[in-house]
C-alpha cells in the first residue's frame, strides 16, 4: 500500500510530538509503504515514552492520506476512553466500541473505532459489525494474547502492535508467531537523560520465595503468594522498607493477591499512615472516590491488586513498592513505569523490590537487546536466574538510616561464606561462624547505647542481615529446610541477646 505525500507543512494537531516521536511514525509509515496489506508490525516504546500520541497521530495521517478507517483494539474499559480523549485531541472522529454498544454499523462520520476486544470479538461472531473499510488496525498493550482471536478477521489490513515490553504474556505463544518484524524505539536510559521520564532509585530487599509454586501461565500463584506475602515477618519488612526508604512520600504498592493487600491497608493504618487500598471489588464511584484521594494528597499510600498495572496514569507518584514477585518481565516493567512520569520538582522516583525482581530482570534503566527476546523468547526466559541462585547470590546492604544508627562503629563487614571456609580450614566447627557474626552484632550494638536496654532495641534493626547471615549459612553446611533456618535465626537471636548482657555486665 502506498500513502499519498503531503507537504511538510502539514497543519500541526494535537500534542506536540518530541522528534524521537516523528521518527518512530516516519519509519511505521515507510514500513506500512513497503509492505504488503497484510503485513504485521511490532513497535516497542517504554511506558511514557508516549505510545498512545504516536499512534493517534499515526491513525490520524493514515485516515488523511489513504481515506480508509482505522480500528485500534484494547484491552481495558479505561484504555480505550484514554485512547478516544487522544484522538480526539488529534481531531479524529472515533466511536468507543464497548459492551454498551450492541451493533457495530460503518458510519460515514466516525473515521476510527477504539474497541475493548471481547466486545468487538462478540459483535464479529453474532454478525453485527460491519469493519469492511478498515485499513490499519492498531493493537495497544499487544503483549496480551487476547487479541490473536480478532487477526483472522483483518487479514488484508495492516495490523501494528505496540508495546513496552515484545514478550508475550503467555510463554507458548511466542509474539513472532504473529508479528513479522519489531521496531525498536528510545532506551529508558535515553528518555531518562533527556528528560522525558524521572531517574530510579532502586532499593531491593532480599526475600525467600522457596515457597512460592508457578502456575500455568509461568508466573507465581495467587495462592502461594498470598501465604508467603501475609505473614507478619513479610509485613513488618514492608514497612521497614517504607520507613527506610519512601517515609512520607506519595506510594503505590503493588500486591499479587487481595488478601494481602487488605493486610497491607490494615497494617499501615494501625501503624498512623494515611493509606486505601484498591482491587477489583471496588465499584467504580470508589475507584474514582480513591484515585481523586490519592492525587491530591502529597503522602498518600495506596495499596492495590493488578487494575493499575495499565490504563493508569498519576505523575505525582514519588516512589513505587513491589511488594511481591513475578515472572513476567512486562509486569515488572508496568508496575515501575507507574512512577516514571515526569512533573514540575519531580526528576527522580523510588523503587522498592521486595520480590527478588531486580536480581531476576536487572535495573529498570538497562538496556535490553528486544530484537533477541523478540526472535527468541525461550532463550530469554531460559536463562533468567533461578530463585535459588538468587538467593545464593545476593548481597545484603544495610541501609544508609540503619547505618546512621550505628555511628560509632567502623566495622560492619562479615562474609559467612569466608569466615566458614576460615573455619573449616583451621579445624573449627562450622558453628564458629555465628559465634563470630554474633559477637560483631553484639559489639556494634554495645557501642552505640547507652545501656542494655538501649542495645536490646537496637539489635532489632539488624534482623534483615541477621536472616541474611543464617541464609548465607544454611548454604554453606547444605542445609537449608525452612524449618532449620527459622530454628536457626530464632538461636541466633537468643544468643545475640546473651552476649549483649554478658558485654555491659
Amino acid at each position: 500500500m502506498v500513502l499519498t505525500k503531503f507537504d511538510k507543512e502539514e497543519k500541526v494537531i494535537g500534542k506536540k510530538l518530541y522528534d524521537y516521536q516523528h521518527g518512530a511514525i516516519d519509519k511505521i509509515f515507510d514500513r506500512i509503504n513497503e509492505s504488503p496489506d497484510h503485513y504485521n508490525l511490532l513497535y516497542q516504546l517504554p511506558t511514557g515514552g508516549g505510545k498512545t500520541v504516536i499512534f493517534s497521530e499515526i491513525a490520524r495521517k493514515y485516515i488523511q492520506r489513504t481515506h480508509h478507517k482505522v480500528l485500534i483494539l484494547t484491552h481495558r474499559i479505561e484504555l480505550c476512553k484514554q485512547t478516544s480523549n487522544m484522538l480526539t485531541e488529534f481531531e479524529v472522529e472515533n466511536k468507543i466500541i464497548d459492551s454498551s454498544v450492541k451493533e457495530v454499523t460503518n458510519e460515514d462520520n466516525f473515521t476510527c473505532f477504539v474497541a475493548m476486544v471481547e466486545t468487538l470479538n462478540n459483535r464479529i461472531k453474532e454478525e453485527k459489525a460491519d469493519i469492511e473499510d478498515i485499513g490499519l488496525v492498531i493493537v495497544d498493550e499487544a503483549h496480551y494474547n487476547s487479541f490473536r482471536k480478532l487477526f483472522k478477521h483483518f487479514e488484508k489490513c495492516f495490523i501494528l502492535g505496540v508495546t513496552a515490553t515484545p514478550l508475550s504474556s503467555n510463554i507458548n505463544l511466542p509474539m513472532r508467531e504473529i508479528y513479522n518484524d519489531l521496531i525498536v524505539g528510545e532506551k529508558i536510559s535515553s528518555l531518562i537523560e533527556k528528560g522525558f521520564l524521572a531517574e530510579a532509585t532502586t532499593y531491593s530487599f532480599n526475600v525467600n520465595l522457596s515457597s512460592l509454586k508457578i502456575g500455568a501461565n509461568g508466573d507465581y500463584t495467587v495462592k502461594s503468594s498470598e501465604e508467603l506475602y501475609s505473614k507478619n515477618i513479610m509485613q513488618s519488612k514492608l514497612v521497614n522498607a517504607y520507613e527506610n526508604t519512601s517515609l512520607g512520600k506519595k506510594t503505590l504498592i503493588f500486591n499479587n493477591g487481595i488478601h494481602t493487600s487488605r493486610h497491607v491497608y490494615e497494617l499501615f493504618k494501625v501503624a498512623g499512615y494515611k493509606i486505601k487500598y484498591i482491587d477489583n471489588t471496588n465499584s467504580k464511584e470508589e475507584r474514582r472516590h480513591i484515585l481523586d484521594w490519592f492525587k491530591n494528597t502529597p503522602d498518600a499510600i495506596l495499596t492495590s491488586v493488578g487494575i493499575l498495572t495499565t490504563g493508569f496514569d498519576e505523575p505525582t507518584i514519588d516512589a513505587i513498592i513491589i511488594n511481591r514477585a513475578t515472572k513476567s518481565l512486562a509486569l515488572y516493567f508496568q508496575m515501575i513505569g507507574r512512577g516514571s512520569r515526569v512533573i514540575e520538582k519531580k526528576e527522580e522516583f523510588s523503587v522498592i523490590d521486595l520480590g527478588n525482581n531486580v536480581s531476576r530482570f536487572g535495573l529498570w534503566t538497562d538496556d535490553i537487546d528486544w530484537h533477541l527476546i523478540f526472535r527468541n523468547p525461550n532463550f530469554f526466559l531460559e536463562n533468567l536466574m533461578s530463585d535459588d541462585e538468587i538467593e545464593r547470590n545476593f548481597r545484603y546492604v544495610m541501609p544508609e538510616s540503619i547505618k546512621e544508627m550505628f555511628v560509632n562503629s567502623k566495622e560492619f563487614d562479615f562474609d559467612v561464606k569466608e569466615e566458614y571456609g576460615i573455619a573449616i580450614k583451621s579445624g573449627l566447627k562450622s558453628k564458629a561462624v555465628l559465634e563470630k557474626s554474633i559477637a560483631q552484632h553484639a559489639k556494634i550494638c554495645k557501642e552505640n547505647s547507652e545501656d542494655v536496654f538501649d542495645a536490646h532495641i537496637l539489635s532489632r534493626e539488624l534482623n534483615d542481615e541477621i536472616e541474611f547471615r543464617i541464609k548465607q549459612y544454611s548454604y554453606c553446611i547444605l542445609k537449608s529446610s525452612n524449618n532449620y533456618i527459622k530454628w536457626l535465626e530464632e538461636d541466633y537471636k537468643r544468643q545475640l541477646r546473651v552476649k549483649i548482657s554478658q558485654l555491659f555486665n
